[in-house]
C-alpha cells in the first residue's frame, strides 16, 4: 500500500472527505501531528516509505527530495515558491498545486482587512473592551489609491473588489504586460509615492519591500500582506511604524509560525494567524483539489 504524507495540519479538520478518498483509493495516509508547518527536520524523519505528498508550506528543497521516494508533490496551495520545482523535475517528480481554490477567500478577506484599518476598528474595539468609549474617525475606501503588488489570481480579485468600492487601483507586476482600465498598470517605484494602501499578493519569498521602498512610500499610508511572509522587511516594516511613517498595517503571513515577533507590540497592526484561505468553502475545495491532482498523478482518478 503506497503512504501518502498529509502535510498541512489542519487538512480534513473541516470536512473528512478529501482524506476518505485517498483511503478509498487504496492510499495509507499519515498525518502531521505537530500542530504547525513541518521543519526540514521532520520531513526527513516522516519521508522515508512515502511516495506521495499533499504539501503545506514544508521547505521542499533539493536536498530533501533527493533523499525521499516522492513521486507526486501535491501542494494544497495556490503557489509552489516552497518546493525547489527544478530538483523535483530533474528527479521525476510530479508537482501540482490548486491556483484557483484560494482566490476569492484571500480577496476577502484583503478588502475585509483594508476596511478595519481605515475605520481604526482595531483600536476602538480594544478600548470598547477595557470599557472606554473612544470614537475615532476613520477613512472610507472610496476614492483611495490602491497599488496591488503581484497581480495573479488573487490580485486581479482584489482589483475587482476595489474598484467596486470606488478606489483607483494601481496593479504592480514586472510580468504583466497591461492591465485593463480603469485599472493603471504601473511600476513598483512610480507606485509607492501614489498609494494610500499597498497590498502584497505576490510570489516568492524575496522581500520586495524593504528599507528604500518604505521611505518611498506616502506618508501615513497603510501595508497589507496577505501572500507571502517575507515578501515585507520586518525590521524595516517596524521602523516606519515607530515613526508613523507607516499608520498600520494587516500581516496574515509570516517567515515562521506560529510567529511570536515584534509586530506583536504594535496596536496599530492587526495581526491574523495566516487564515486567508481558512474559510469552510474554499479549505473544502483546495483540500479535495489537492487530492484530486495526487490521484491524477498516479493515474486513478
Amino acid at each position: 500500500m503506497s503512504r501518502i504524507l498529509v502535510g498541512p495540519s489542519t487538512f480534513g479538520s473541516l470536512n473528512a472527505a478529501p482524506l476518505d478518498r485517498l483511503r478509498e483509493a487504496g492510499f495509507e495516509v499519515v498525518r502531521n501531528l505537530f500542530g504547525r508547518t513541518l521543519s526540514e527536520a521532520e520531513l526527513r524523519e516522516l519521508l522515508p516509505g512515502v511516495t506521495g505528498l499533499i504539501a503545506g508550506l514544508e521547505p521542499l528543497r533539493g536536498a530533501v527530495l533527493e533523499q525521499s521516494n516522492l513521486r507526486v508533490i501535491s501542494r494544497c496551495g495556490a503557489g509552489v515558491s516552497n518546493v525547489d520545482v527544478e530538483a523535483a523535475r530533474r528527479l521525476g517528480i510530479a508537482v501540482r498545486s490548486t491556483p484557483d481554490a484560494p482566490t476569492s477567500a484571500v480577496a476577502e478577506v484583503s478588502l475585509a482587512a483594508m476596511l478595519v484599518l481605515l475605520r481604526q476598528m482595531v483600536p476602538m474595539n480594544a478600548a470598547l473592551h477595557q470599557g472606554q468609549w473612544t470614537r475615532l474617525p476613520g477613512a472610507q475606501l472610496e476614492g483611495r489609491t490602491v497599488a496591488v503588488v503581484g497581480f495573479g489570481r488573487i490580485g486581479q480579485r482584489v482589483a475587482r473588489l476595489l474598484l467596486s468600492f470606488g478606489a483607483n487601483v494601481i496593479a504592480v507586476d514586472p510580468h504583466v504586460e497591461r492591465a485593463e482600465a480603469p485599472i493603471e498598470l504601473a511600476s513598483l517605484a512610480d507606485a509607492l509615492p501614489r498609494a494610500d494602501i499597498v497590498a502584497m499578493h505576490a510570489s516568492g519569498d524575496a522581500a520586495i519591500l524593504g528599507p528604500n521602498e518604505l521611505r518611498r512610500m506616502k506618508r501615513g499610508a497603510l501595508v497589507l500582506n496577505g501572500s507571502r511572509g517575507g515578501l515585507i522587511d520586518e525590521a524595516a516594516l517596524c521602523e516606519a511604524l515607530e515613526s508613523g511613517h507607516v499608520a498600520g498595517a494587516w500581516i496574515d503571513v509570516f517567515s515562521e509560525e506560529p510567529y511570536h515577533g515584534p509586530l506583536t507590540q504594535y496596536p496599530q497592526v492587526l495581526l491574523t494567524p495566516h487564515i486567508g484561505s481558512l474559510t469552510a468553502e474554499c479549505r473544502s475545495r483546495m483540500e479535495m483539489e489537492a487530492v484530486d491532482n495526487l490521484l491524477e498523478a498516479y493515474g486513478r482518478r
